[in-house]
């Protein structure tokens, strides 16, 4: 992909800038250069209250068609607002499923009376969404899912559980996939169901995790309770669905993400000139090392890009970007502690985020990274689940075989 800028691209940058100047201010400025690995140096409502002010600009949907209230920005200028938006050190943004995930899902297979319903709120910011995929016994093998629906009386009835529900706390919707066809297995007889958060059958259990955050949730279903109509796609082709969500996970904000990483690097390189650590040869290896393997994930971004343009969906590039961004990111959590050295064990005061939604004991900006970044090779699908689909989907080599 050609990421150079022609005068249009130009122009749309300084848009871009400018606007990010004059909103970044206040409240919101106070979080420049937070919100990033982790999140929890920024209140969730904070993040919420940015996202509905990003909408104000259209700026949640720039990949979205102009009819429903997006702005259809081309590939190139959506590289371009994620660059900058990552170049100004504005606020990590809050996973916004319904941005990212649900509304390009239902462009794709909902029903004009389900886009018209819901994408126009999800752009507005007006409705936050999270994702009923996990359960305990469905994790990466998402066709074990056990969680049912049952149609009564024109609702569908849900019992189950979810697990690792990323801000279900905060969601008005879920989408969930269900198995609503008894006696079924596996891919088929599931399907993709949309229903609203505030209601008696929902439970939520947030997840203390390592940082001391509560990002993820457990969310318990009994006789939880959607409308006939709220099924993407059609009954039983839940599989089709939820695999099309996942191929939306990935796309232009990447080469944003290898910016954001870069930065990470450069401020650590500044710390081991000043704190010395640069004087040891194996840290300045290791610093080498990581530097030449940024660039490499660079180009992974750009070759994946580049199949976007050719047929609009992410291929096998997107999990080869998956599995290098995943491990090179969590070795930077590593080398930081490398870096920060005996200092790095030891928790500061001045560091605590004053929130009351951390740890008990206060961690600086390496600590959270370190020990937030152990997950990325297991969340948005393992690293040996990326492996699997490398071997099986690109080099041909025979399937896993299944207890």
């Amino acid at each position: 992909m050609d990421v150079r800028l022609d005068d249009s691209l130009n122009d749309f940058r300084d848009e871009v800038r400018t606007w990010l100047e004059e909103h970044l201010s206040g409240e919101f400025g106070a979080y420049r250069g937070k919100g990033l690995t982790g999140h929890e140096d920024i209140p969730a409502e904070v993040q919420i209250a940015w996202e509905k002010e990003l909408a104000t600009g259209g700026w949640l949907g720039i990949d979205f068609p102009a009819l429903i209230g997006g702005r259809e920005c081309t590939l190139a200028e959506q590289v371009v607002f994620h660059l900058t938006y990552v170049e100004a050190k504005a606020p990590g943004r809050i996973p916004n499923m319904g941005v990212t995930l649900l509304g390009p899902t239902l462009m794709a297979f909902g029903s004009e009376a389900q886009q018209q319903r819901f994408v126009p709120k999800i752009l507005s910011g007006d409705e936050l969404w999270c994702q009923g995929y996990s359960e305990p016994d469905a994790g990466s093998d998402l066709s074990n899912v056990k969680t049912r629906a049952d149609l009564v009386d024109g609702q569908w009835v849900v019992n189950g559980q979810k697990v690792w529900t990323s801000l279900a706390q905060f969601a008005d919707w879920i989408f969930v996939v269900a198995r609503t066809e008894p006696g079924s297995e596996r891919h088929a007889g599931l399907s993709y169901l949309l229903m609203p958060m505030d209601q008696p059958g929902i439970e939520i259990r947030p997840i203390v995790q390592i940082t001391g955050g509560t990002e993820f949730n457990e969310t318990f279903f009994s006789d939880a309770v959607c409308d006939e109509n709220m099924v993407v796609g059609g009954v039983g082709n839940g599989w089709k669905v939820a695999m099309g969500t996942l191929a939306f996970e990935r796309g232009a904000s990447t080469l944003g993400q290898q910016v954001s990483f870069r930065q990470e690097f450069e401020d650590l390189l500044a710390l081991a000139k000043v704190n010395g650590r640069w004087d040891d040869p194996v840290v300045r290896q290791e610093l080498t090392e990581a530097h030449i393997r940024l660039e490499i994930l660079k180009y992974n971004q750009l070759r994946m890009l580049t199949a976007l343009t050719h047929d609009g969906v992410p291929g096998a590039e997107a999990s080869i970007g998956k599995l290098y961004w995943a491990g090179w990111h969590r070795r930077m959590g590593e080398l930081a502690m490398l870096v920060a050295g005996p200092e790095g064990m030891v928790a500061g005061a001045d560091c605590h985020n004053g929130h009351g939604d951390g740890p008990d004991y206060p961690l600086d900006k390496l600590q959270r990274t370190f020990l937030y970044t152990r997950a990325h090779t297991i969340y948005g699908g393992s690293n040996q689940v990326q492996r699997n689909v490398l071997g099986e989907r690109v080099l041909g080599l025979p399937r896993e075989p299944r207890p």
